[in-house]
């Protein structure tokens, strides 16, 4: 899949904010773009693939390494971010527009113990949950932070929106920048051709 906010992620943070942004699709995603090999588990077997993501990382060596989820990308997040191996290598999780269907009160839990930080961005027209019910399902984990936004809709559609959740994301990421928005333009070199 290829989410307008994902792509806005992977050109922004890494020039804006000094944040490295690893973006994947989970087995069997069709985008314009192609479909990744492998058939869709309904998150059984994707929990493979997130493992996969995020040794990918540590192999690199990127430091303060968090999961970003959008939607299902919630549920891989819930279900096995705070479970062995990723657990130990990563710092926490965002989430963006979490539905809840397959990620169960027992992940929540997990999330609980762990003690690692959770922060769930909800908007307010939701199709799957929205604010005071992901209040309600999420003050199972006591380190997550729920944050209904305004006008929002699932898909974060509009400049506006995206804007949001990438400062948030900075600020989660790096608390040295809470509170202060990511700038509108880029001074840096020129992009050229093939790079």
């Amino acid at each position: 899949m290829d989410s307008h906010v994902y792509r806005k992620a992977s050109y922004r943070l890494p020039a804006l904010a000094g944040i490295a942004v690893l973006r994947f699709n989970t087995r069997g995603t069709a985008s314009p773009r192609g479909t990744s090999s492998g058939a869709f588990e309904e998150g059984v077997g994707e929990r493979y693939d997130v493992e996969a993501a995020v040794r990918f990382a540590v192999e690199r060596g990127l430091p303060n390494r968090w999961l970003v989820g959008w939607s299902f990308g919630t549920e891989l997040a819930l279900m096995y971010g705070a479970v062995e191996p990723v657990a130990a290598q990563i710092e926490g999780a965002v989430l963006l527009s979490p539905p809840l269907h397959r990620a169960t009160d027992k992940h929540l839990q997990l999330w609980a113990e762990s003690g690692k930080p959770l922060t769930v961005l909800v908007p307010e027209h939701d199709d799957f949950l929205q604010p005071a019910e992901a209040a309600r399902r999420f003050s199972l984990v006591p380190q997550a932070r729920v944050v209904g936004v305004a006008g929002a809709k699932h898909l974060w559609v509009g400049e506006k929106y995206a804007a949001r959740v990438l400062n948030d994301i900075v600020a989660q990421v790096n608390p040295g920048h809470a509170g202060v928005e990511l700038p509108q333009e880029w001074d840096g070199p020129a992009a050229t051709a093939g790079a």
